[in-house]
């Protein structure tokens, strides 16, 4: 049964195509993942077939009674609203169904025969929907769901305006799943979960019986959840079937295959044009010169595509530190309490340490404070007198700079082609680099804030969730630049695969926290 089918569908963003006769089907039980280079149109998709935004041309049709739940990179919460509040939200359809018993109930104290028949009627009909719902074991549910994705820790009872950018989005993400959905869309649910909660998601999942799309740049965690791949390159979709490295392995081999019959093709119309030219103007072969050209104007040539600008990485080094590049005494962290005991560690040059632990005990701040971004609440934080820094910061909000603006504002003396060859090195095209940074993708505008920190001379380099947003061809690069680094490095990042093999030491936040994990 299929339950999504799109139609030719095409769009675009001033003079770009994202999508070109785009066509797609989701049948029962299926679980998607769709895939792309960052800025290849995979957000754009989500949104068109949710119907938040309209396609240039094209149709768009669901089944009758489909039930979508949709999880974006930029959903919000209501303030003022507890965890717990939030959560039961998911069942609102449930309350409201059981506030329409009770008032019939309420009717039943003051009617005729005939009405307190249609009453009991409805009733019995709303008992059965509440019974099969699982109404009477919300709680419990809310629970189980809650516990899994590392609520419970935080507190149900818990304002959600005092929560972290990742503690939001694990309520967003469990709300939904408790919707039960016959249709779940997650655009980049992992990028704020931690290792154990991904492994919870993983497991939730794979065993999930409705179908599902999923936007993912955590290829283990894609790979293991998905039996079907959409892969948008040049703004052709096409589907395959199988996981995330069967679709790595159909897809190189139908690159080699394309190639090779370009590269034929190539030589057959050097050839046909060859023989053109040197028998066009002799009466004695005009006819098969004639004949040639036919066959060349009625061949179908072969369009390797647009190659896309692969992205280098590397990171400037200034001069050398000290060898204690951070010491830190008796360091408290928080904001109006604290969130760790005192806590004494020197950081030491060309020391590059993978910060890993539960969202919302204290990473970012534990960053923010040892620059001198936020103050502790006691304690001290010495820096060596030569030290640089560069700080990739986990979140920011989006300018209506274009890109090219956004390096120039920061190096006002580079040239414009040196800061359009910067952030082609970058990965990023003349549309990227002309387009505001509140357009571009996630991962195009990542791009742009390490170019801005690639140029800049440094010898410790902060990256907190570095790899949120970028696809597997910028990750592996940037991995291979903070290897390559020779200087000092801090890191937060819930990918063991990113730092296990570059970080010297892992610190666990969950040993220093006061908070009950």
């Amino acid at each position: 049964m299929s339950i999504l089918n799109v139609e030719n569908v095409n769009h675009g963003f001033g003079g770009r195509k994202i999508l070109e006769n785009a066509s797609f089907r989701l049948l029962k039980g299926e679980h998607i993942g769709l895939v792309g280079a960052n800025g290849e149109g995979k957000t754009t998709f989500l949104n068109i077939i949710t119907g938040n935004l309209t396609p240039d041309e094209g149709n768009i049709s669901w089944c009758k009674h489909i039930t979508v739940g949709y999880l974006d990179q930029f959903s919000v919460l209501e303030k003022g609203k507890t965890i717990r509040d939030i959560l039961k939200q998911a069942f609102s359809h449930l309350f409201e169904l059981e506030k329409e018993m009770l008032e019939a109930y309420d009717k039943m104290s003051d009617c005729s025969e005939e009405e307190m028949e249609k009453l009991l009627e409805d009733v019995g009909e709303i008992q059965d929907i509440l019974e099969h719902s699982g109404f009477y074991v919300i709680d419990s549910k809310i629970e189980e769901y809650a516990n899994g994705l590392g609520l419970g820790d935080i507190g149900l009872d818990r304002d959600v305006s005092e929560l972290s950018g990742g503690q939001r989005a694990k309520v967003l993400l469990t709300k939904l799943l408790l919707q039960n959905p016959m249709i779940l869309i997650l655009d980049e649910p992992t990028n704020f979960l931690d290792e154990n909660h991904i492994f919870w998601s993983k497991n939730f999942l794979q065993n999930y019986e409705n179908a599902f799309i999923l936007v993912s740049h955590d290829i283990p965690f894609l790979n293991d959840v998905v039996n079907v791949i959409y892969h948008i390159e040049n703004a052709v979709l096409t589907r395959y079937t199988g996981n995330y490295y069967q679709f790595k392995d159909m897809y190189e081999l139908k690159r080699r295959q394309l190639e090779l019959a370009y590269e034929k093709q190539q030589k057959e119309i050097a050839h046909l044009e060859d023989f053109i030219a040197r028998n066009k103007a002799r009466v004695a072969t005009t006819n098969m010169a004639k004949s040639r050209q036919k066959k060349l104007d009625k061949m179908e040539i072969i369009d390797l595509g647009k190659s896309k600008i692969k992205p280098t990485f590397s990171f400037k080094s200034a001069r050398t530190t000290g060898r204690n590049v951070i010491v830190a005494e008796n360091l408290v962290l928080g904001y109006s309490e604290p969130l760790t005991k005192p806590l004494n560690f020197i950081i030491e040059r060309n020391q590059k340490i993978a910060i890993k632990g539960v969202n919302g005990l204290g990473k970012s701040t534990l960053l923010k404070t040892i620059l001198n971004i936020i103050p502790p609440i006691s304690g001290t934080v010495e820096h060596d007198q030569f030290l640089e820094v560069g700080y990739f910061e986990q979140e920011e909000s989006a300018s209506e700079n274009t890109a090219l603006e956004e390096i120039w504002q920061e190096y006002p003396t580079m040239t414009n082609g040196e800061v359009r060859a910067s952030l082609a090195k970058c990965g990023l095209n003349n549309d990227h680099i002309t387009s505001q940074m509140r357009v571009l993708s996630g991962g195009e505008n990542a791009k742009v804030r390490l170019c801005k920190l690639m140029l800049k001379e440094v010898n410790l380099l902060v990256l907190d969730e570095p790899t949120n947003h970028l696809d597997i061809e910028a990750k592996d690069e940037l991995k291979k630049a903070v290897k390559e680094f020779k200087g000092t490095v801090i890191l937060v990042s819930h990918e063991p695969e990113f730092y296990q093999d570059v970080v010297t030491d892992v610190w666990n936040i969950e040993e220093y926290t006061t908070k009950i994990i």
